[in-house]
C-alpha cells in the first residue's frame, strides 16, 4: 500500500472577527537563582511574587540625586530562590504540553547573564529533573496507551509526515531489528545510570481529555546554534581515525505552508521517556561548551530540542489509521536554551571564545532587535520590516510570533553584585518582550467521525490483552470438582461425592440460567425502551433535518437568485467600467489638449509681457534721456540768463552810487589790510547814543497782509535795531520750518542773516508762495528777496564786489552757514523775474496709523 503523507498545518484563513483576531503577549517568567556563598553581595530583590527589585551595588556609580538607584520590573510571576523545578513546570510549561497534545505549538526558552542558571531550569541535576524531561513525562503519561506502532508515521524531508500500513510498518520494524546497530533506540535497553536520576519524575503528571480515538507519535530532534551556523546533533557520522570530517552545518528552509524547518534534520522516533532522553542526552555529550572565567561549563550555542507530536484518528471501525492526509495534525513543542550573553572583558575570552561571544552576544542583539519592531509595530500601528533574517535563531522561529503557537520565556538572573550590568539588560530586555503580542493558535477541526470506536472495538473483538474470557470467569465460580479416582472396588464415597457436587454445579447451572434469562429479558426491555428512545429521537432529528432541507433549499433558491442579480450587475458594471474607461480617456485627451492650449496662451503672455516691458523700458530711457536733455538746456539757459541779469544789476548799482555819492575830497584810503586791523567788532546791542531823544520803531507793512504768512526766524539770528522793522500780521513764528504750519498757511518768509562786505549785519527777507505736493506735503515756491542793511555813516564806500571778505582765520562766516540754521533743503531755481529763486521743500505729512 502506497503510504499517505501528510503536512505541518498551516495557519488557516480566517475572517475578521473570529479566535484568530485575539492576541496574548509572551508570558514572560523571573527566576531567581540562590547565592554561591551566603556571605557574597545581593543586588536583586523579590518584592512579590510579580515584582523584583534592583538595587546598584556598593562601588557603582550614583545617580543624579546622590542616592543609590533602585529600579523595580514586573513579570507574569516571580519564582525566587526556593522554588522547585515542580512548581515551575506546573505554572509555565504544563500548560504547553497541554496544548501540545491538542495540536497546538509552542515555544519555550531560557534567557539571562552566563552561570544564572538557564541550563539547570532546562534539563536539571540528578534528582531534580528540569522541565524538558518533565515534558516528556507528562507527554508518555497522557499518550502511553493510545501510541501507533512504531513506523507507522515516518519523516520526511518536507517537513511532514508520511504514513504507512500495518503491513508496511512491520517490514521496516523487522528491517531496523535486523540492522546490527539500529539507530533508533530501543525501550528494552537498560536506562543509562548518568541521567537515570534525571527523568526518575515522582510527581505524575498527565493532561486532561486526550482524545482516545486517536493514536500518537512523538518525534524528537536536537539542533545547536554555533556561531550564527545550524548543526545537528544526533546525525550519526562515520567515524574516520585517518580523515575525521568536521560536522556539516544545515540550511533553513520554508516549506509550502511558510513554515521554517532545519533541512536534513535527523528526526527521531521514540516511544517512551527514557527513550526520548537518551536520545536528547546523546546529543548532549556533542554540544560545544567551554570554560570561562564566569563558568566553567559554559554553553557556547543555543540549543534547540524540538518535540513533534503526531496525531491521526482512528477510522470507523476503530481498527486501523485512517488514511487522510487532511486528518493529520502535527503539533511541536520547541524547549531553547539560549547561550548566556555576556561581557568579552569579564569572561576574558580570547581567540575562538572571544568570536563565540562576539555572535551569541550578536544573536541575541538580533532578537532584541525583532522584539522591539514587533512592540514598535503592535503599538503604534507602523508597518516595520522585522529583520528575522538577520539571524538563524529569529529566522527559526519567526513562525511563532508571527501567530502559530504561544511563546513562553523565563529570565534567569543571579543576584550577586558582579552581574548588576547584564542583569539591567537582561530585565530592559523582558520589560520590552512582555508588550509583544502574539496571536492566539485556533483551535483544530473535528475529524466528524463518531467518538468511542476504540473502546467499541475492543468490546466487539474480545479479550483485551492478558484479561481472561468470561467463560473462564464463570468456570471459576463453580465449586470443584472432587477427585475421580476409584481405587476399590468397595468405594461408595468417590462416585456419591462426585455425584453430589455435579448435583450442585446443575443446581448453580440452572440458578445461573434463570438469573440471565432475568436479566436477558430486562436487558431486552431496556433495549427495546432504548430503541425507542432512538426511533423517538430519530424521527425528531428526521424532523429537524426536513425542516433544514426545506430551509437549505429555500436559501439555496435565494442564493440562486441573488447570483443571477450578482451576473447582471456585474454585466452592469462591465459595461459601466468600459463607459467609464472610454470618458476617461476622452478626459485625458482635452485635459492634455487643454493643458497645451494653456501652454500656448502663456507663452504668448510671457512673450506679451516682455515686449511690453522693452517697450516699457525704451520709453522710459527714452523719455529720461529727453527730460535730462531739457533740464540741462533750460538750466544752462537760464545760467546765462542769470549771469547777464547780474552784471547788469552790478552795472546798474555802480552807476547809481556814482550819480548819487557826493564829490568831496576823497581821502587817501587805507588798505584793505589796515581797515581790516583797525575795523572794531561792532556791539550786538549797541548802547543808544547820550542825548538823543528815543525814535519810535516804525514797522514796514507786508505787501500782501490780508495772506496767512509763516514768520521762519532761526534761533541764531541777531536782533537789530534798525527803525524799518518786518512785520507781518497774523504770522506763525517758527525757528524751524515745518509741515503743520506750512498746512495752515500760504505765504512763507525767512529770516536771513550774513555779514556784509564792510562788516555789517545784512538781513534779508526772502518771500514765498506755499503749495501742496502729489506725495501729500508742502513746497515752497521763493518769489523775492527784501534786504535790510545798517552802514556806518563814516565808513560808507562802494564796494566793487558783493562777495563777503574772508575771514582772518581763512573760515568762512558763521553768519552764511544757511545748512546749520534751517532744517529743511533749499535750492536755487530761476523763474522768478526778480532774480534768483529758492524752492523749500518740507517734510511729507505722515498719516496716522
Amino acid at each position: 500500500m502506497k503510504p499517505a503523507r501528510t503536512k505541518t498545518p498551516r495557519k488557516p484563513l480566517v475572517k475578521k472577527g473570529s479566535q484568530t483576531s485575539l492576541k496574548d503577549p509572551v508570558g514572560v517568567y523571573c527566576r531567581v537563582r540562590p547565592l554561591s556563598f551566603p556571605d557574597q553581595e545581593c543586588c536583586i530583590e523579590v518584592i512579590n511574587n510579580t515584582t523584583v527589585q534592583l538595587h546598584t551595588p556598593e562601588g557603582y556609580r550614583l545617580n543624579r540625586n546622590g542616592d543609590y538607584k533602585e529600579t523595580q520590573y514586573s513579570f507574569k510571576q516571580v519564582f525566587g530562590t526556593h522554588t522547585t523545578q515542580k512548581e515551575l513546570f506546573d505554572v509555565v510549561a504544563n500548560p504547553l504540553v497541554d496544548d501540545l497534545i491538542h495540536g497546538k505549538n509552542g515555544l519555550l526558552f531560557t534567557y539571562g547573564v552566563t552561570g544564572s542558571g538557564k541550563t539547570y531550569t532546562m534539563t536539571g541535576s540528578p534528582g531534580e529533573g528540569g522541565l524538558l524531561p518533565r515534558c516528556l513525562d507528562m507527554i508518555f503519561n497522557s499518550i502511553g496507551s493510545f501510541q501507533a506502532k512504531r513506523y507507522v508515521f515516518k519523516s520526511n524531508d518536507r517537513n511532514s509526515m508520511d504514513i504507512q500500513c500495518e503491513v508496511d510498518a512491520l517490514l521496516e520494524r523487522q528491517k531496523r531489528e535486523a540492522m546490527p546497530n539500529p539507530k533508533t533506540p530501543s525501550s528494552k535497553r537498560q536506562v543509562d545510570p548518568e541521567f537515570a536520576d534525571m527523568i526518575n519524575v515522582q510527581d505524575f503528571c498527565k493532561a486532561e481529555e486526550v482524545d482516545e480515538d486517536s493514536v500518537y507519535g512523538v518525534f524528537v530532534s536536537y539542533i545547536e546554534i554555533y556561531n550564527n551556523y545550524i548543526y545537528d546533533l544526533l546525525e550519526e557520522v562515520p567515524f574516520d581515525p585517518i580523515r575525521p570530517k568536521p560536522p556539516q552545518s544545515k540550511l533553513l528552509r520554508e516549506d509550502k505552508n511558510h513554515n521554517m524547518y532545519v533541512a536534513g534534520c535527523t528526526e527521531v522516533e521514540v516511544k517512551s521517556t527514557e527513550e526520548a532522553f537518551e536520545v536528547f542526552w546523546r546529543g548532549q555529550k556533542k554540544r560545544r561548551i567551554a570554560n570561562t572565567h564566569l563558568n566553567r561549563e559554559s554553553s557556547r550555542s543555543h540549543s534547540v530540542f524540538n518535540i513533534k507530536l503526531v496525531q491521526a484518528p482512528l477510522d470507523a471501525d476503530g481498527d486501523n489509521v485512517l488514511q487522510e492526509k487532511e486528518q493529520i495534525t502535527i503539533s511541536q513543542l520547541s524547549l531553547v536554551d539560549l547561550a548566556g550573553s555576556e561581557r568579552t572583558n569579564r569572561t576574558k575570552a580570547e581567540g575562538n571564545r572571544l568570536r563565540e561571544a562576539g555572535n551569541i552576544n550578536q544573536s541575541l542583539m538580533t532578537l532584541r532587535t525583532c522584539m522591539e519592531v514587533l512592540r514598535e509595530n503592535q503599538m503604534c500601528g507602523t508597518n516595520k520590516m522585522v529583520p528575522y533574517r538577520d539571524s538563524k535563531l529569529t529566522h527559526l522561529f519567526k513562525n511563532y510570533f508571527d501567530g502559530e503557537g504561544k511563546v513562553r520565556m523565563i529570565v534567569c538572573v543571579n543576584p550577586k553584585a558582579e552581574d548588576y550590568e547584564e542583569s539591567l539588560q537582561v530585565m530592559r530586555f523582558a520589560e520590552v518582550t512582555q508588550e509583544v503580542e502574539v496571536a492566539r493558535p485556533v483551535d483544530k477541526a473535528i475529524c466528524g467521525l463518531t467518538p468511542g470506536r476504540r473502546y467499541r472495538n475492543q468490546v466487539r473483538g474480545g479479550p483485551v490483552g492478558d484479561e481472561p474470557l468470561v467463560t473462564e470467569v464463570v468456570l471459576q465460580s463453580f465449586p470443584p470438582l472432587p477427585s475421580c479416582e476409584i481405587l476399590d472396588v468397595n468405594d461408595e464415597q468417590t462416585l456419591p461425592r462426585l455425584i453430589e457436587a455435579l448435583e450442585k454445579r446443575h443446581h448453580l447451572r440452572q440458578m445461573m440460567i434463570d438469573e440471565f434469562n432475568k436479566q436477558s429479558i430486562t436487558f431486552k426491555a431496556l433495549l427495546q425502551e432504548f430503541d425507542n428512545t432512538v426511533l423517538n429521537k430519530e424521527n425528531y432529528i428526521q424532523g429537524k433535518l426536513n425542516e433544514k432541507e426545506k430551509v437549505i433549499s429555500g436559501q439555496k433558491l435565494e442564493i440562486e437568485r441573488l447570483e443571477k442579480k450578482n451576473k447582471t450587475l456585474e454585466y452592469k458594471i462591465e459595461i459601466l467600467e468600459k463607459t467609464t474607461t472610454i470618458y476617461e480617456e476622452d478626459k485625458r485627451n482635452l485635459q492634455q489638449e487643454l493643458e497645451t492650449q494653456n501652454q500656448k496662451l502663456q507663452r504668448q503672455f510671457s512673450d506679451k509681457r516682455r515686449l511690453e516691458a522693452r517697450l516699457q523700458g525704451m520709453v522710459t530711457e527714452t523719455t529720461m534721456k529727453w527730460e535730462k536733455e531739457c533740464e540741462r538746456r533750460v538750466a544752462a539757459k537760464q545760467l546765462e540768463m542769470q549771469n547777464k541779469l547780474w552784471v547788469k544789476d552790478e552795472k546798474l548799482k555802480q552807476l547809481k552810487a556814482i550819480v548819487t555819492e557826493p564829490k568831496p575830497e576823497k581821502p587817501e584810503r587805507p588798505s584793505r589790510e589796515r581797515d581790516r586791523e583797525k575795523v572794531t567788532p561792532r556791539s550786538v546791542s549797541p548802547s543808544p547814543v547820550p542825548n538823543v531823544p528815543p525814535i519810535r520803531l516804525r514797522h514796514r507793512r507786508s505787501r500782501s497782509a490780508g495772506d496767512r504768512w509763516v514768520d521762519h526766524k532761526p534761533a541764531s539770528n541777531v536782533q537789530t535795531e534798525t527803525v524799518m522793522q518786518p512785520h507781518v500780521p497774523h504770522a506763525i513764528t517758527v525757528s524751524v520750518a515745518n509741515e503743520k504750519a506750512l498746512a495752515k498757511c500760504e505765504k512763507y518768509m525767512l529770516t536771513h542773516q550774513e555779514l556784509a562786505s564792510d562788516g555789517e549785519i545784512e538781513t534779508k527777507l526772502i518771500k514765498g508762495d506755499v503749495y501742496k505736493t502729489r506725495g501729500g506735503g508742502q513746497s515752497v515756491q521763493f518769489t523775492e528777496i527784501e534786504t535790510l542793511k545798517q552802514e556806518s555813516p563814516t565808513g560808507r564806500k562802494r564796494r566793487s564786489s558783493t562777495a563777503a571778505p574772508a575771514q582772518p582765520d581763512g573760515t568762512e562766516s558763521e553768519w552764511t552757514d544757511i545748512e546749520t540754521r534751517c532744517a529743511v533743503a533749499v535750492e536755487m531755481r530761476a523763474g522768478s523775474q526778480l532774480g534768483p529763486g529758492y524752492q523749500h521743500h518740507a517734510q511729507p505729512k505722515r498719516k496716522k496709523p
